[in-house]
């Protein structure tokens, strides 16, 4: 097979093409890498070497959790514009740790790891509908499927550890956008993530299917020799590369992935300190114990996403819904960052709390219980590596309505994560269809103010 490439120099040969235009049309294919997940660095030191993604699913209230509002409480029932009338929280607030961090008695747990936190509360979002929110937030396109934000990473910094992959999603159910939301797209497919669902077998078929390890090493050392004659028969092709890569990866995963979600050797005080039953499969709390063995076994990036298309944080009908909701997850946030901190790694693990946008102060009618979609303003956080510490970044209106100051745009939130992995965001690109794409696209700005 002749590539694109192999064709261009041919004909470079014949002198048929000028230098200029041939530069530019072997600029159109990516470099051809030997080894697509070979670690290497970023554009200059990083203070993070990984990230703990946390996705809650469906919009949790920004002015329920994370952004005290007054006003609300003093103007409930009120009316407002467009026959909207002011709501507000069913959850009181209080100033947390030393830093006064305000949080929720919806998250007690999270309140008290304030201290470790930096919330944005200007957060904005492009779209307010399930989907595309998603999609936005994970992808930095709101409208057509793109690698995801944990395949630019794995594509950016490669991996460490073989034997496993470089980016793990670990999800009961499809989250809105499906797998689009791990995908990665135009990006070799070796970096698309792996859907690890919690239970028993929490990645099918990893046993192995010969008797010994020896009969399994001599058929894929066999198999290893027939790809690599295929390969060289077909001249330079990065798709058959990452192919044959991703099923040496899934191979290698037989030798440590059970292990890595083997929780039996964790202590007892481990296990309380999330809140987890021995020999638990399922859960938050399993999925964010798990999160922290594939971090330390150089895992690039894990995401968790605490529920699906159903059953969510879309708190349409009434807000007492967010409380088996934050129950769910809040200790295991809290044990998780707990933990890497005390083994070490959260100096250059950074841990990212979000969702696809924020709820609405307002409601249509003064006595109704739930609250809108509201994409113009909501709340996230960072913690760990390269982030200040109990530090509140970006402020809405007195309503929590609009950003007042300080807006964080997704793609500015997306280009501050790639910043503290050590990448330049307009650098990180991919040539696709004769232009460079990247994560921001054409937008974002590296938010200085947050970073330690």
């Amino acid at each position: 097979m002749i590539t694109r490439r192999a064709a261009i120099r041919s004909l470079a040969a014949g002198s048929l093409l000028m230098p200029g235009l041939l530069s530019e049309l072997l600029a159109s294919d990516p470099p051809v890498a030997t080894d697509p997940l070979a670690p290497r660095p970023g554009h200059f030191p990083g203070k993070a070497k990984r990230v703990i993604f946390i996705f809650l699913t469906g919009g949790f209230s920004h002015v329920d959790t994370f952004d005290h509002k007054p006003k609300l409480f003093t103007d409930h029932g009120k009316a407002w514009k467009d026959k909207k009338f002011i709501k507000k929280p069913i959850y009181d607030f209080k100033p947390r740790g030393k830093s006064g961090l305000m949080v929720s008695d919806l998250f007690p747990f999270q309140a008290g790891i304030a201290d470790e936190l930096c919330v944005i509360n200007s957060m904005k979002s492009d779209h307010g509908n399930h989907f595309e929110a998603t999609l936005g937030m994970h992808t930095g396109s709101f409208t057509f499927a793109r690698p995801s934000i944990g395949s630019w990473v794995s594509y950016g910094l490669g991996t460490p550890n073989r034997n496993l992959p470089s980016f793990v999603v670990i999800a009961p159910q499809l989250p809105y956008a499906g797998g689009q939301v791990w995908g990665s797209d135009f990006l070799p497919g070796c970096h698309q993530g792996v859907r690890v669902t919690p239970g028993a077998e929490p990645i099918p078929d990893l046993q192995r299917r010969l008797p010994t390890a020896e009969a399994q090493r001599q058929e894929l050392d066999l198999l290893a020799t027939l790809n690599r004659g295929h390969q060289e028969a077909r001249g330079e092709d990065s798709r058959l590369s990452a192919r044959i890569r991703s099923y040496e990866t899934a191979a290698a995963m037989q030798l440590e992935a059970p292990e890595a979600f083997d929780l039996a050797k964790e202590s007892d005080a481990t296990l309380d300190l999330y809140g987890l039953k021995r020999d638990q499969t399922k859960g938050f709390a399993w999925q964010a114990l798990v999160a922290r063995r594939l971090v330390e076994r150089g895992v690039r990036f894990v995401e968790l996403i605490d529920s699906g298309a159903s059953n969510n944080w879309d708190a349409h009908g009434d807000m007492k819904s967010h409380a088996p909701l934050a129950r769910n997850v809040d200790q295991p946030i809290a044990a998780l960052v707990q933990d890497l901190k005390s083994r070490g790694l959260l100096d250059d693990t950074l841990v990212v709390l979000t969702t696809e946008f924020g709820r609405t102060p307002f409601v249509d009618s003064a006595d109704h219980k739930g609250r809108e979609h509201h994409a113009p303003c909501f709340s996230s956080w960072l913690c760990g590596a390269g982030v200040k510490k109990g530090h509140l970044h970006g402020a809405s209106d007195e309503y929590g309505i609009e950003v007042a100051s300080d807006q964080v745009h997704v793609h500015d939130f997306h280009a501050t994560i790639l910043h503290l992995l050590g990448f330049d965001h307009e650098k990180l690109t991919w040539r696709h269809a004769g232009r460079d794409f990247r994560l921001t696209d054409v937008h974002g700005n590296v938010v200085k103010q947050i970073l330690a």
